[in-house]
């Protein structure tokens, strides 16, 4: 059974997102007002943020982005 994923592991995995500033003036921008936002988020309000984050990025390119991903994907609240 995989183990829960908890909304500071979400804060944590969007911090590495807003961390990529090099990457802000691309389509990434979209994701990142949506990371601000969900900063302030938790429970199903920050579930349904997280989709919209992922939507967003798809062409997102980062050493960690794949854990990132997997952190969104995975959260339920």
């Amino acid at each position: 059974m995989a183990t829960k994923v908890t909304s500071a592991e979400v804060h944590d995995a969007i911090r590495i997102i807003l961390s990529d500033t090099e990457k802000f003036n691309t389509s990434l921008n979209y994701a990142v007002n949506y990371c601000r936002v969900a900063l302030a988020m938790d429970g199903h309000e920050l579930e349904v943020q997280c989709l919209y984050i992922l939507n967003n990025l798809s062409s997102w390119r980062h050493a960690e982005a794949k854990e990132v991903r997997k952190i969104l994907r995975a959260f339920k609240a």
